[in-house]
């Protein structure tokens, strides 16, 4: 029989509890197994050294253990992906999938905006990849006979831009597509649906969900899973088994808190549209932002990240952050309680100056990953902080005068300028 995702977010990968005599899941925090049987451990090495799911001897941590794997059956099922592959954080989940898809070659082609730590990995080509960033309508013509993977994030980070990945799998033709689905989660939006080859989560963002754990996981056929294993075997990166264990356990809560996280998101939406400091509002539930009618189609529901851009540049944008009391202003998202950051100061000050003019990103641009608060407590907060920070930047006898940077017209069609941003050097951040 087939459940539905809210029952199997709750049993996923618990399937031998009973036969355990145990009902909470139990956690192995061995760093080696016994190996009496020497034939046995033998053969559970070559087993896992070719990218096995699971052997009779786990033998050593960094090759395989069982509250990793419990983790890991719980993703893929409610993904529907054949395994699922962990690792200690979604940059380490990302650096073995562009590792394992050397085997076909050294080329990607990649869609902006990603997350800003994807986009500085592969622009800094550490690892020896030879990148052609692509718009959602040109990935056909950048694929090349060495093109090894497609990489695109829906909806991106920060702007919440939406990417159709049955487009983009048609244009990639036989090349593998990667899709960063952390903002969906797979409660709202399941790539491997849609013709995407894998499917990356942060672990860190929503799946986790308490603002505790770091992780990353990749979920998709059993081919790559394997191919992922053995990187992983090479490199260490597996997930610590205590960091597994939070991770499963969220799942069964995931459901619920994404869909109040949800509504919670729509009321924010609601009223950011109609105060004055606010420029726009970037949220997949809006028409404008959904122009290819994607949610109800590859999206289940626009989710609870959203985005908006103050009037006033960098310095209004400065002083929201300052002045929010309930929201906290962090970066990271998909957490129970409310999170503001600022793109270009933050998770994306590593990208190039250039693709984050071209992506929209600019020094108004605040991001909100919406809890699980009263959605009215949060809208009485961040009001707050919008109209002291216009207080602060518009009104007050003191406050300085912007100077510099390019006008841009405001919503009254008045004209006015932003700060520039306030120098520094672009330092790399996890």
């Amino acid at each position: 029989m087939a459940h539905k995702l809210e029952t199997v977010a709750v049993h996923a990968g618990r399937d031998d509890l009973h036969t355990l005599g145990v009902h909470a899941l139990p956690i192995d925090l061995s760093t080696t197994y016994p190996t009496p049987h020497l034939d046995e451990a033998t053969a559970s090495i070559d087993a896992l050294e070719a990218g096995a799911r699971t052997a009779p001897n786990p033998i050593y941590a960094t090759i395989h253990n069982p509250t990793v794997w419990r983790f890991e059956d719980g993703l893929a099922r409610l993904e529907g992906a054949d395994g699922a592959v962990a690792f200690a954080s979604g940059m380490a989940a990302l650096t073995a999938c562009l590792l394992a898809a050397q085997d076909h070659g050294r080329h990607v082609v990649a869609i902006r905006p990603l997350y800003g730590g994807s986009d500085h990995l592969l622009d800094h080509h550490l690892l020896a990849n030879d990148v052609t960033w692509a718009t959602p309508n040109t990935v056909a013509e950048a694929i090349r006979p060495d093109t090894a993977l497609v990489l695109m994030e829906t909806p991106a980070n920060p702007t919440l831009a939406l990417v159709d990945i049955e487009a983009v799998v048609t244009q990639a033709g036989s090349v593998p597509v990667l899709v960063d689905s952390t903002f969906m989660t797979p409660v709202l939006q399941n790539p491997l649906r849609h013709g995407a080859a894998l499917v990356l989560h942060s672990g860190t963002k929503f799946l986790g969900g308490h603002g505790d754990v770091v992780a990353g996981v990749v979920a998709t056929n059993e081919s790559w899973c394997a191919k992922l294993r053995r990187v992983r075997m090479l490199t260490g990166g597996i997930l610590h088994p205590l960091a597994a264990y939070l991770l499963h356990r969220g799942l069964q809560t995931l459901p619920l808190r994404v869909r109040a996280a949800q509504a919670g998101a729509r009321v924010l939406v609601d009223h950011l549209k109609d105060h004055d400091m606010v420029e726009r509002v970037l949220y997949p539930g809006l028409p404008a932002c959904d122009p290819l009618g994607l949610v109800g189609r590859q999206m289940s529901g626009p989710g609870s990240m959203l985005a908006f851009e103050v009037r006033g540049g960098h310095p209004a944008a400065a002083a929201v952050m300052e002045q929010v009391e309930l929201l906290t202003p962090a970066v990271s998202l998909g957490s129970t309680d409310t999170l503001i950051q600022h793109p270009a100061g933050l998770t994306h000050r590593v990208v190039d100056p250039a693709a984050l003019k071209a992506a929209g990103i600019s020094q108004g641009l605040l991001r909100i990953s919406t809890g699980i608060e009263n959605p009215e407590d949060l809208w009485e907060d961040l009001r707050g902080a919008l109209n002291r920070a216009k207080e602060a930047v518009f009104e007050a006898p003191d406050a300085p005068v912007p100077l510099g940077g390019a006008s841009t017209e405001n919503r009254h069609g008045t004209f006015m300028k932003s700060m520039p941003h306030p120098g520094g050097s672009r330092l790399q951040f996890d």
